[in-house]
This record gives C-alpha cells, structure tokens and sequence, in this order.
C-alpha cells in the first residue's frame, strides 16, 4: 500500500498544479492593467500643484502626504488588492473543482489541509507582484517619503495575505465566488466599513488602512488600530480561513 505523501511534497504538488492554471495571460493583463492605473493616480497626484500664497511649505507638504496616503488607500487596499486576490484566490481550489482537476489532487494520499495551503500559496504568489509592485510604484511617483512607500509595501502583504485565504475558502464554499467576492469588497469593504471603527475592526481594509496610518502618521477614518493589531489579526485570521478550507476539503464530494 502506498504511504501517505509527505506534508512538504503535498504542498509542492497542489501549488504547482494551480499555479499553473492560475497563470493565464488574460487574467496577468486585466489585473496588471488596474495596477497601471493605480500607479498612473499616483503620479498624477503626487505633480499636483498646492501653490496657494496663504500656504506655509510645511502646511504644503503635509497636504501633499495627506492626499498621497489617502489615494493609496482608497485605490489600493479599497480596489487593487482585494481584487487582484480575489480573480486568483477564488479560482485556485474553486477552479480546480469545476474542472475535475481536483480529483486528481484528492486521489493522492494527503492530508486536506496540506492542499488549502497549496492552493492559497500559489494565489499569492500571483498576487504579490501583481499588487506591491503597483502600489509601491505609485507611492514613490507621489513623492512624499519612505514612509508612505513602505506602508504600501507592508499593507499590500498582509493585504494579500488574508484576502488570498479568505477568498481561497469563498472559492470552495460558493459557485460564482467571484461575484460574491466582488458584493464583500464593494459593499462591506467599500461601504460599510467606513460607517465606523466597529464595522472597520472585522473588514480587512480597515488593518490596511491601519498599517498605512501608523507609518505615515496620516489618520485615516477606518485607520484606528495599532500596527502590531494591524499585522497579527489578519494573519490570525488567514490561517482560520485556510483550516476552515482544509475542513471544507474534508466534507467536499468531488469525483
């Protein structure tokens, strides 16, 4: 009888299996594209003029930061983050079940959790470049400290981090995650979240957004929680996503 595959070498073999389907040059393009756009934003804003002759240099320059941090926020951890880790997370494992790739990967003789692990480190693998890379871009065209630049960096990860394991978890619950994902970043993300910091505390952006805050020292209204929260909780709350996707794995018919 053939033993069980090793933890490591489980891991190894779903990642590879979905990043190879996750990779497809529509998908690169249209998020690629919205990474474009954000960091275009910032280069527009960061060229804006403030010369106004009632305005100090110092009262300038602490605009300049504020709508800086604000437009990295609002573009990137609103829209470009969530989203980017939505299209791969949610087809990751959803993808996979929907085409019968799956039971290929449950035929071996692994543990579950080792494939939502899988799975979800192909997703941000993808993810990352497709999301630092812009918003660490549009925080230096802004031009206003390293700071804001490595706010963007440090938020875009985490950001990613436990969008991909919340989404992964989306992919194999629902069919259509992408739309359900979509109606949580817009709605509950975008819109209920800035409601106040009680909404904010249980919506990623507001641990973002947080990140963002403390490095910069810019407030942002769902931006209220301290970094060491900011970081700790959403990585917290990855791995919960992914065990519950290891007990969803467990109880999944698909043959």
């Amino acid at each position: 009888m053939t033993g069980i595959v090793s933890s490591p070498r489980a891991i190894a073999i779903t990642y590879r299996v979905v990043l190879r389907q996750l990779v497809s040059k529509g998908r690169l393009v249209a998020l690629s594209l919205i990474g474009a756009v954000v960091a275009l934003v910032g280069w527009a804003v960061g060229r804006a003029s403030y010369d106004e002759p009632w305005l100090s240099p110092e009262e300038v320059e602490r605009l300049r930061l504020d709508d800086a941090v604000n437009t990295v926020a609002n573009l990137g951890f609103t829209i470009l983050v969530p989203i980017v880790a939505l299209v791969f997370a949610a087809a990751s494992l959803g993808d996979t079940r929907e085409d019968g790739t799956l039971v290929y990967l449950w035929l071996r003789p692994t543990k579950r959790w080792t494939m939502a692990v899988g799975g979800w480190l192909a997703a941000i693998t993808v993810s990352l470049p497709i999301t630092v890379i812009p918003m660490v871009a549009s925080a230096m065209l802004h031009d206003v400290g390293s700071d804001l630049v490595v706010g963007a960096a440090i938020g875009s990860i985490v950001g990613v981090i436990v969008y991909s394991a919340l989404f992964v978890l989306l992919g194999l619950l629902v069919k259509n995650a992408i739309v359900w994902g979509l109606a949580y970043i817009l709605i509950w993300e975008g819109l209920v979240a800035a409601f106040g910091s009680a909404a904010a505390k249980v919506a990623m952006r507001g641990y973002t957004s947080s990140i963002l805050s403390e490095r910069t020292g810019v407030d942002i209204d769902i931006g209220t929680l301290s970094q060491t929260v900011a970081i700790g909780v959403p990585l917290v709350i990855a791995v919960a996503a992914l065990a519950l996707s290891a007990v969803r794995l467990d109880s999944l018919e698909v043959a």
